[in-house]
């Protein structure tokens, strides 16, 4: 053995026979001292690099006994061999060395560890008294401001001035000799003070209390007296309605309508008050009158009421209840939305013009409360029954009847700029799909209710009585005069589908005494179709040809000659006159393109409108184009050259004088008349 093992072992030996701690016990059955090794009283005394480096010198032994058994094994030395038996001892005593420092390892690792808990709980418990006292300052500093901000009462109460009070206090409540030096003393005195002021003010209203209750009951007396009376004025006014019918002075229903009139919104309320008054003052024919539920029009007036009683609290959560019960789908929710958008006020305005003919324009107005605009419905009256006509359907319809009133001015869309975002809310794409229950929100109606829609939407919108004023009397003849053009037109119109053309004794001398073309037929016919025609594309490429503009066709024959006119007629006629475009079916088709005399005579009839115009305001315009268009077609036919080769009689004779039948490159034709030689002539 190496002296080298030999000293380990030896170190060894002595760390393994160290004294063990001893403690002294008594067991309970042996009255002997009993030994107990304790590590724990060794572990304190042991010292941590020390162990390490035993531990290193164990495991550095351990190893070179390995290998030296390993070689002794290489060398042919047998398992029981003595040497490789004491290296194998030693490597055990090597071995339960290390096992000890494991266990020393172990158990110091288990002290720091409770050490470290034990100190964490020191600094959780501190950690908390610390919490604890922040606590306790926070809620002392709270403390402290609720003191420094405390008020009290009698600082709301509105004390008289200092100067005041000693001035007006009696010396036993001012006290002056304490209040002056002493600021609590002085506000104890001036509460005194106010006090028994406020006792000295409560005598006073009890007096007036009495004085009151007294001066009431006089009042009472009085209404009683007045009540008793309106019986009797009743009885007069009742007695005087003959009186009043035959003077034409219908004070009662003036005065009841008046009553009603308070309850209109502000535009349908403008509109009343301007046209009664344009009724009084220029316009006897005018009459109003106020339709609708009134007590659900003072219903709106009223402003909600802060306390229902308990009825109306139990029907609203029945109402709740049901609306629970029955989750509406999105679709109902949006109908919902779009009929409360568009939902109007329960009065609304009646406006009747009388004519001199009997017929009368009933002018129905509504408003609109949450699009704010007012609408509007016509319908014609007249005293005997109408010819019926085919073709004067769309005259007389509350949807044509006042279009374009003004120029441009549909009624189809609202004029509120501010309605478009509300459309967009509820999923209104386009207002003209209700205008036909609503009625049509033409501008001059919201001009008539004093509406004035800026441009600028920062302006807001505002009801002006002098806007209404100012359109009045214009916009109340326009209705006059488009009603009468109407019923014009309806009675002419009833003639040329019988193929007749009225022409009126003051518009004789316009015409030569004979026409031999003739109307052969009178339709009505739609934008669309109008457009196809291959011959009014001049019309429509122009921007003449509108959806709002009624369309007719007209057909006017001589022998085989065959001449079609697509008529435009505004509404505004006969301020706008109407427009012929004209196709002729002889030998060929021809047109305005490929006929000069075609487009000439299509200047005849609406380039030369003036001539044709008759008697003021002109509503025989359009019976006497038609006229001129017949005159027209016989000068066509009649000035147009005979084929030398064709035997037998002209198929158009000449019955027209003219000077000459032709003139120009062009081979124009006399289509002028002159009245009263009686000749054609070239313009």
């Amino acid at each position: 053995m190496s002296d080298a093992l030999k000293k380990r072992k030896a170190k060894v030996l002595r760390t393994e026979g160290s004294t063990p701690e001893v403690k002294r016990g008594r067991g309970d059955g042996d009255p002997q001292d009993v030994c107990v090794y304790n590590e724990e009283v060794e572990l304190d005394r042991r010292d941590p690099e020390q162990d390490y480096l035993q531990y290193k010198e164990s495991c550095e032994g351990l190893a070179t006994l390995m290998s030296e058994i390993k070689d002794l094994k290489a060398n042919g030395a047998k398992d029981g061999c003595a040497e490789v038996e004491q290296k194998r001892m030693q490597s055990s005593i090597h071995f339960m060395n290390l096992k000890k420092l494991n266990r020393l390892a172990h158990m110091r690792l288990k002290r720091g560890r409770d050490q470290t808990h034990e100190a964490k709980q020191k600094v959780d418990g501190l950690h908390l008294q610390l919490q604890n006292l922040l606590y306790e300052v926070m809620h002392l500093q709270k403390e402290i401001s609720k003191c420094l901000e405390f008020k009290s009462k009698h600082e709301e109460i509105d004390l008289v001035p200092e100067e005041e009070f000693h001035q007006e206090a009696p010396p036993e409540i001012s006290r002056p000799h304490l209040t002056k030096s002493d600021n609590h003393q002085l506000t104890l005195a001036r509460l005194d003070w106010e006090l028994e002021q406020r006792k000295r003010l409560a005598e006073k209203y009890k007096e007036s209390q009495s004085t009151k209750e007294k001066i009431q009951k006089s009042i009472e007396v009085k209404k009683e007296h007045l009540t008793s009376l309106q019986p009797g004025l009743n009885a007069i006014m009742q007695a005087s309605l003959p009186v009043q019918q035959y003077l034409a002075m219908p004070f009662e229903q003036t005065q009841k309508q008046t009553e009603v009139a308070r309850h209109l919104p502000p535009p349908l309320y403008v509109l009343f008050v301007q046209a009664n008054a344009y009724g009084q003052a220029c316009d006897k024919n005018l009459n109003l009158s106020i339709s609708g539920d009134v007590d659900e029009a003072k219903a709106l007036s009223k402003p909600p009421e802060d306390s229902q009683d308990d009825e109306s609290d139990s029907d609203a959560e029945e109402e709740q209840e049901k609306t629970k019960r029955r989750r509406p789908t999105t679709g109902g929710q949006l109908d919902d939305k779009r009929r409360e958008m568009l939902k109007r006020h329960p009065l609304s305005l009646c406006l009747e013009l009388k004519s001199k003919d009997g017929s009368v324009l009933h002018l129905f107005f509504y408003y609109l409360m949450n699009l704010n605009i007012l609408t509007v419905k016509a319908k014609v009256s007249t005293s005997t029954d109408l010819i019926t006509a085919i073709s004067a359907g769309d005259l007389l319809k509350s949807e044509t009847l006042l279009s374009c009133l003004y120029t441009n001015d549909q009624g189809r869309e609202t004029p509120n700029p501010a309605n478009r975002y509300q459309f967009d809310k509820v999923g209104i794409v386009c207002f003209s799909d209700y205008v036909e229950d609503l009625g049509h929100p033409y501008m001059w109606v919201q001009t008539l209710g004093g509406l004035h829609f800026p441009k600028d939407t920062s302006e807001g919108v505002h009801v002006g009585s002098k806007l209404s004023a100012s359109q009045m009397e214009s916009t109340m003849k326009l209705l006059r005069g488009r009603v009468q053009s109407r019923l014009a037109l309806h009675k002419q119109f009833a003639s040329l589908e019988h193929s007749i053309i009225p022409v009126s004794s003051e518009s004789q001398h316009l015409f030569p005494g004979k026409i031999i073309s003739h109307l052969a037929r009178w339709t009505t016919t739609t934008h669309e179709e109008y457009m196809d025609l291959p011959y009014t594309r001049h019309v429509t490429d122009a921007g003449l040809a509108k959806d709002t503009d009624l369309y007719f066709m007209c057909v006017v024959e001589r022998g085989t000659a065959r001449l079609q006119a697509a008529v435009v007629l505004s509404p505004r006629y006969p301020e706008v006159s109407p427009l012929f475009s004209l196709s002729l079916s002889w030998k060929g088709e021809r047109s305005g393109r490929t006929d000069d005399n075609l487009r000439a005579m299509e200047s005849e009839v609406n380039v030369f409108k003036n001539e044709l115009q008759g008697p003021r305001p002109g509503y025989q315009l359009l019976t006497n184009q038609i006229s001129r268009l017949c005159v027209c077609l016989d000068v066509y036919l009649e000035t147009e050259g005979q084929d030398d080769g064709v035997e037998g009689p002209r198929e158009f004779p000449r019955e027209k004088m003219c000077l000459r039948t032709v003139r120009g490159p062009n081979r124009l034709k006399p289509f002028k008349y002159n009245h009263p030689q009686g000749f054609f002539s070239h313009r």
